[in-house]
C-alpha cells in the first residue's frame, strides 16, 4: 500500500473535515481544504502522472515547492503512483517547480512542470517557456479517483526511507509532539525535502488531524489566528 493510502484511509472516513488551512499574509489568502478535496487533488495529480508521464513504483520525482497546499496535492499524488521524492532534479522523471525557479531547480529532469501557487489555483498567467508544462492547468482535466498500483512497504518514499519506515516515523514524530486526531496544528515551518516534510506534515496527516500552516506572518497575526482557527498544537 502507498504512503499516500496509508494516510488517506484513516482520513476520509470523515472527508468533510478540513485537512489544510492555508495562509498567505503577504496576499491576504486564506485557503481551506477538506480531506476529500484534498483526496481529489491528490488523484488528478496522480493520474496525471500516471497517463501522461508513465510514473511508476520507485520512479523518481523532485520537488522544489514551498509549504503550500498545491504542494500537498502534488507529494500525495506522486506518492500515489509509488514514486520516490526527492529535492534532487537530476535523473527524475518530473521536476515540480514555483514559477520563480531558478535553472539549477530543473537541471536534469525529464519533464518540468510549473506550479503556479496561485491562491485560487489558477494556472500561470502565460505559456511556461522551454517546453515546461503547467501543472495546475494540466490536471484540470484529470479524473477525480485515481486506481492505484500495488506500492510494497519497502518502495523507497524518499531516497533514504521506505514506505513503511516514513509511516512508522510519522506516527513516533505525531506521538512526540502530542497531536491526536481532531488536533489544530499550528505551523510556519518550512516543508524542506525531506526533513521539513518528515517533521511537521508528514506527522499531522499520520495523527489524522489538520494543519494551519502560514507563511509571511507576523507575531500580531499568528496570536489571532491561534484564537480564530481553535489552535491545539503550535509549532510556530
Amino acid at each position: 500500500m502507498s504512503l499516500t493510502e496509508k494516510l488517506l484511509r484513516p482520513l476520509l472516513a470523515a472527508a468533510a473535515q478540513p485537512l489544510i488551512t492555508y495562509y498567505d499574509d503577504a496576499l491576504g489568502a486564506r485557503v481551506e481544504l477538506s480531506r476529500a478535496t484534498t483526496a481529489n487533488w491528490a488523484a488528478k495529480t496522480a493520474n496525471w502522472l500516471l497517463y501522461e508521464w508513465d510514473v511508476q513504483v520507485g520512479t523518481p520525482i523532485a520537488v522544489r515547492l514551498p509549504a503550500h497546499w498545491q504542494t500537498l496535492g502534488v507529494l500525495l499524488g506522486a506518492w500515489w503512483c509509488g514514486a520516490t521524492i526527492t529535492d534532487d532534479p537530476d535523473g527524475a522523471e518530473v521536476a515540480f517547480v514555483a514559477p520563480d525557479h531558478a535553472p539549477a531547480d530543473t537541471a536534469g529532469a525529464a519533464t518540468v512542470a510549473i506550479v503556479s501557487l496561485d491562491p485560487l489555483g489558477r494556472g500561470l498567467t502565460d505559456e511556461p517557456a522551454d517546453g515546461a508544462v503547467d501543472y495546475l492547468n494540466e490536471i484540470r482535466v484529470q479524473g477525480d479517483d485515481f486506481d492505484p498500483p500495488s506500492v510494497p512497504g519497502d518502495t523507497l518514499a524518499f531516497p533514504d526511507a521506505t514506505v513503511d519506515d516514513v509511516v512508522t516515523e510519522a506516527r513516533a514524530r505525531a506521538k512526540e509532539l502530542g497531536i491526536g486526531p481532531g488536533d489544530r496544528v499550528l505551523s510556519t515551518r518550512d516543508w524542506s525535502i525531506p526533513d521539513g516534510v518528515r517533521s511537521v506534515l508528514l506527522p499531522v496527516l499520520a495523527a489524522q488531524a489538520s494543519l494551519v500552516q502560514c507563511v509571511n506572518s507576523d507575531p500580531a497575526a499568528l496570536a489571532a489566528r491561534r484564537s480564530t482557527e481553535r489552535i491545539t498544537i503550535d509549532l510556530t
